[in-house]
């Protein structure tokens, strides 16, 4: 699905050169559950964002589905991303004077898709929320409002979901609602999922885990992602500590 060979990310401050990522090289299967942590400034948004067609490296190679996009054009790259990637962010980013069912529409809008509010329903379905279709925003729980920003990042069917702190303004329990609706989107739906998370118990739902620190991958850690047992969770906070 995903191969990255030796990426590097160099960026220009004046005459300071600021070098983001260094060298990463990494494989992610079809169907693959990824978290991506480390501490602040190792590199997380930087490679999300390669990796989200949303940037490209500097150097090295960047295959997708067997598609070299690491030196794409801006409007090839969008191409990409419009066909084969959806996004959930930590802000949920819902239009708040729409519905729900509008919100998950929107990026069915300007496409050629027949049925496209059928879809927007079964997409809001799909994460529980058949219920609240017509409901704003304001009139929804926090846990809802990202359902609703899970369902329109998958109402066009992208084969990978690329979430940047899903969680991060949700309570626990909240946050573990939506790791076990992302464990049932990558077991139940098979879609790859990319996820970065500075939080141990949401991390240890996923089924390996990349450790970044100083732009370069230091580790990785392979569980069963079963959906984040007690087990799983210490030892990847204990990793994280390390750091």
């Amino acid at each position: 699905m995903i191969e990255i060979e030796n990426i590097t990310k160099v960026y220009q401050m004046g005459e300071t050169e600021v070098r983001a990522l260094n060298g990463i090289s990494l494989k992610i299967e079809d169907g693959e559950w990824v978290a991506i942590t480390g501490p602040s400034g190792s590199g997380k948004s930087t490679l999300m964002a390669i990796l989200g067609c949303l940037d490209s490296p500097t150097s090295g190679a960047y295959r997708l589905d067997g598609l070299d996009v690491a030196q794409m054009r801006d409007d090839q790259l969008a191409a990409v991303r419009n066909k084969k990637i959806g996004f959930v962010f930590q802000q949920f980013n819902l239009l708040a004077r729409t519905t729900a069912l509008e919100n998950v529409a929107l990026p069915l809008l300007y496409s050629s898709e027949n049925h496209q509010r059928d879809r927007a329903k079964s997409a809001l379905e799909a994460v529980g929320l058949a219920d609240r279709m017509n409901h704003r925003p304001n009139e929804l729980s926090g846990g809802q409002q990202q359902r609703v920003a899970i369902a329109r990042a998958l109402v066009t069917e992208p084969s990978i979901l690329l979430a940047d702190e899903p969680t991060g303004n949700l309570d626990s329990r909240a946050g573990d609602e939506i790791a076990g609706l992302l464990h049932q989107i990558t077991k139940e739906w098979g879609r790859t999922i990319l996820m970065v998370t500075h939080d141990p118990r949401i991390a240890a739902y996923a089924d390996r885990i990349v450790f970044l620190k100083d732009g370069s991958i230091v580790d990785e850690t392979h569980l069963t992602g079963d959906g984040g047992s007690k087990e799983a969770t210490a030892r990847v906070r204990e990793r994280m500590e390390q750091l």
